[in-house]
């Protein structure tokens, strides 16, 4: 008899600029959904944010997406990676426009740093597109670790250029 491991909850951000955004959006949340030792848990409304870093590229189209996993953290940010690569994702300029780009914001309460993966992710305190995604989906008392809790956060970053499109 094999023990099966455990689900552990996991959030990750979702986030597109080009090439029909919410399509690219709406195929990844399902071929996430998909992944084998994956279950699909709740998904956020979209939003539109302004871009970070360049400003001479187009809004984003953002989204925060809960699952239950049975995947370590980095087998989960591989099928990420091969997810955006099936998009179309090229790494060239930091923050600049993609087809697609998936992060893990949160993976359990754990505190992962490593050079390719840092959980929770470093920039989460101070990027609404993802606070209020997921806001909507975990609450405001969903404990951010090292950070304290979603509602302390979402009090010190202003929704700027943030707008729910849908639903």
């Amino acid at each position: 008899m094999s023990l099966q491991k455990p689900w552990i909850a996991a959030f990750i951000g979702l986030g597109s600029n080009l090439d029909n955004p919410v399509q690219h959006i709406n195929t990844a949340q399902q071929a996430i959904a998909e992944l084998p030792e994956v279950e699909a848990i709740a998904f956020s409304p979209l939003y539109t944010s302004t871009p970070v870093g360049p400003q001479d590229q187009p809004d984003y189209i953002n989204a925060v997406m809960q699952i239950n996993t049975r995947l370590t953290a980095m087998q989960l940010l591989t099928k990420l990676q091969q997810i955006e690569n099936q998009h179309g994702r090229i790494r060239t300029e930091r923050w600049g426009a993609r087809t697609l780009d998936l992060d893990v914001l949160l993976f359990d309460q754990k505190t992962i740093d490593q050079p390719e993966l840092k959980i929770p992710h470093p920039e989460m305190p101070n990027r609404a597109f993802v606070l209020y995604p997921l806001a909507d989906i975990a609450g405001g008392d969903l404990q951010i670790p090292g950070y304290g809790v979603l509602r302390d956060l979402l009090a010190s970053c202003p929704p700027l250029g943030l707008q729910r499109i849908y639903p």
